[in-house]
């Protein structure tokens, strides 16, 4: 089993800094998803900057929502 998020931090070019239950940060690039489905919601601003840590994992106001295996092994360290 992955590790799972512990905290978010939401960044201006629409990635978030993310930390782990194994103690890395890493940045996961929401931009890619912004014109699929639901997740067409978070490319306005108050949207996206609505997210928060749920149950090891991420979710926005919307209901939109990341498997967290796919934010630790999609997402990039930061060096």
């Amino acid at each position: 089993m992955n590790p799972r998020v512990l905290n978010v931090k939401p960044l201006p070019d629409f990635s978030l800094e993310l930390t782990f239950t194994s103690n890395e940060k890493k940045i996961f690039d929401v931009k890619p998803y912004l014109n699929i489905g639901v997740f067409k919601e978070l490319s306005q601003s108050e949207n996206f900057y609505s997210v928060k840590v749920d149950n090891g994992s991420i979710s926005w106001i919307g209901g939109q929502d990341f498997c967290p295996d796919t934010l630790y092994l999609e997402s990039q360290a930061i060096s």
